[in-house]
């Protein structure tokens, strides 16, 4: 498995063989808006038995109940409706009346792992896109929009507000970033630990507040899961995986070389262990991120840089 991680380590570094792909530019991040038309057309598409989990990430904790439904992956276990889950015996959970003026935030990881992609565009592209998303759908929603930026080195917030001006404002430092982060040489490029901007994000956001962290999760170990879980305790989560397909699928049969700081490597996918092994290391890291959230109420959202952003999403 050591092996494969450190394979996995130069295959999932800066790739730039694609000419487009490579960034977004401000007007793509504006034309995101374009899509929640689309999106409220899926939402009315969507069974019954999923209302409730498109439905709650932009509906706060309010005052009155709206309705009582059966629980869903990700539902606020403090929400259940004891009497009527031993009544029923299944459980089922309070839903409230929709909390205007919400803060909704974006964590956004731009570091040095999420530049990478192999079919469509690179992952801190289809992150960027993600983003510029969910902050329309809480200008739409009259909800106060916030943000932080990561680069690996750098954070750049933005307090919430419930205007356009500030959100093209947060829009535009993100195509800036991405631009930015491309110009890096590798040697020098930072994958970064969201650790400490998640301990930002904590302090920047007040209660009940909705944070959804656009990352690749490369570097997921013990502080960012102590400093992830600390956020959960403050606001609700929403974590969403972007990943291309390369990583969860090993390339075709075939002897392949990779750099990385200026080493290479050559390796052969044709074996079928190597094949299993290259795959399960992915599936592992994925499961990891997964049992987490269920573990610490969040939600978990996955998205391939290879399809339709506003296809694979179920928030609103």
């Amino acid at each position: 498995m050591k092996k494969i991680a450190k394979l996995a380590a130069g295959l999932f570094g800066r790739h730039r063989q694609h000419s487009g792909g490579l960034s977004v530019s401000l007007e793509e991040l504006t034309e995101q808006r374009k899509n929640l038309a689309w999106l409220h057309q899926k939402s009315k598409r969507q069974p019954s038995d999923m209302a409730g989990e498109v439905k709650s990430v932009f509906k706060g904790r309010g005052i009155e109940m709206e309705e009582i439904r059966e629980y869903t992956y990700g539902d606020d276990v403090r929400d259940i409706d004891w009497r009527v889950t031993a009544r029923k015996k299944s459980p089922y959970t309070k839903i409230y009346a929709e909390e205007k003026d919400r803060e909704i935030y974006v964590l956004l990881d731009l570091s040095a792992s999420m530049v990478f992609g192999t079919r469509k565009e690179l992952k801190s592209v289809t992150a960027s896109k993600t983003a510029a998303l969910i902050g329309w759908l809480a200008k739409e929603n009259h909800d106060r929009f916030g943000a932080l930026i990561y680069d690996g080195r750098e954070m750049r917030t933005f307090k919430s507000q419930q205007n356009r001006a500030h959100l093209m404002a947060v829009l535009k430092k993100i195509a800036e970033t991405g631009q930015k982060i491309l110009s890096v040489p590798e040697e020098k490029a930072a994958s970064g630990s969201l650790a400490k901007p998640l301990q930002t994000m904590s302090k920047l956001i007040k209660s009940r507040a909705a944070v959804f962290v656009v990352s690749d999760f490369y570097a997921f170990g013990e502080a960012e899961k102590k400093a992830l879980a600390a956020l959960a305790k403050k606001g609700q989560v929403f974590c969403v995986n972007v990943f291309d397909l390369l990583e969860e699928m090993a390339p075709k049969s075939g002897e392949y070389m990779v750099e990385q700081n200026g080493r290479s490597l050559v390796f052969d996918s044709r074996p079928a262990a190597f094949r299993q092994e290259y795959q399960s290391y992915f599936a592992a890291k994925k499961t990891a991120v997964r049992e987490f959230c269920r573990r610490f109420n969040c939600r978990y959202m996955e998205v391939r840089t290879d399809m339709d952003i506003f296809r694979q999403l179920k928030f609103i």
